[in-house]
């Protein structure tokens, strides 16, 4: 004959406090801080934190250029401050827990790359020495400024084009630097497009 089962049927309460301790104990062994606590989980770079977790500094102006001045291929960098409490691998790689002070990575901005061609001075060329080819010869451009002195400027046809061209900066410096603008005025944006940019303009590849 068959024992009686002394089991009683479990309270409602007890139930579910039960079935919270064990999700609470599945969520704690597999969510992050399990990861991170069985070493699943790789810090993450300073500079993968998202918005709101960092603040960087202004770039420093060059007064002359109205440029960063650390401005190189068309690239500067300004400091990033991961936010207080905080911990992730700084530009050299090493674990940090951060305060707000400490450098955690430098963020690229983009600039114009300038190499000593003033607006100002190549606009007052073109308009009273154009016709002796003189705007011509200071932006880098020895072949059209000899022509032109030897043309009066095209018969002064070329120089009012030269005039034109270079006050909307459509003509610059030879080597492809910008203007340098001691304001901070309206700029020509050049815009180009690759094979790449098409690709992905058209709405269907």
């Amino acid at each position: 004959m068959a024992a009686a089962c002394p089991c009683r049927p479990i309270a409602p309460d007890t139930a579910a406090a039960r079935l919270l301790g064990a999700l609470w104990f599945v969520s704690v062994t597999t969510g992050p801080w399990g990861a991170a606590a069985g070493g699943g989980e790789e810090t993450l770079k300073c500079e993968d934190l998202k918005v709101g977790q960092y603040i960087c500094k202004d770039p420093k102006i060059n007064d002359a250029t109205q440029e960063p001045v650390n401005c190189t291929n068309y690239t500067a960098y300004v400091q990033c401050f991961p936010a207080p409490n905080i911990t992730c691998k700084d530009f050299g790689g090493n674990e940090t827990h951060f305060t707000g002070n400490e450098v955690g990575f430098l963020k690229p901005i983009s600039c114009r790359n300038v190499n000593g061609y003033s607006y100002k001075v190549a606009v007052a060329l073109s308009l009273f020495l154009g016709w002796l080819g003189a705007d011509r010869f200071y932006l880098g451009y020895p072949a059209l400024g000899l022509l032109k002195f030897c043309t009066v400027g095209f018969c002064g046809i070329g120089s009012l084009i030269d005039f034109i061209l270079i006050s909307m900066q459509i003509v610059g410096p030879s080597d492809g630097s910008s203007y340098i603008i001691d304001y901070y005025g309206t700029r020509l944006t050049r815009l180009s497009i690759t094979n790449e940019t098409f690709r992905k303009t058209q709405l269907y590849p």
